[in-house]
């Protein structure tokens, strides 16, 4: 899975500024993926391997409708799922904790408070992530400049 080009294409979309909630909708929709797509459509949309979307399909993630012949056609919600779910694995929450929040999804609008809950802690947990790679970032960057190289947000590499 090319994770580092998703990423590098998801900040991108986003540009130098903070997220702000119109970019944050522009990522959730999947390049305006309306019409019905073919499992290799989602793969390149995405980013990730046929193979890492039919095991999200076992692993009961999401549903996907199958045509006439048998093979997948992932229409508009099962994408705009997706590329939620390749968001949270980007970001390092669990297949486990994923699972449940797709229960608690499909569970109905009673779940609410529950799904809050755990992206509140996911959220924390992101931040620390962060904060330790920020604390990283910098230790390197001294390492870079003790051997005289460039350091900084604009430094070559």
């Amino acid at each position: 899975m090319a994770t580092d080009d998703l990423m590098s294409r998801a900040l991108d979309q986003l540009g130098e500024d903070a997220p702000s909630v119109e970019a944050i909708h522009r990522l959730a929709d999947a390049g305006g993926a309306h019409e019905p797509m073919a499992i290799n459509e989602v793969a390149e949309l995405l980013d990730i391997s046929p193979h890492t979307l039919r095991y999200y399909e076992r692993a009961g993630l999401v549903e996907v409708a199958r045509d006439s012949h048998g093979h997948r056609v992932y229409h508009s919600e099962a994408v705009r799922r997706l590329v939620f779910l390749t968001r949270m694995r980007l970001s390092g929450m669990p297949m486990r904790d994923l699972q449940h929040y797709v229960t608690l999804v499909d569970g109905g609008e009673q779940t609410v408070p529950e799904r809050l809950d755990m992206l509140l802690e996911h959220r924390d947990t992101i931040r620390r992530r962060i904060r330790e790679l920020t604390l990283s970032l910098t230790a390197t960057e001294y390492k870079i400049a003790t051997y005289g190289g460039a350091t900084g947000p604009d430094a070559l590499t």
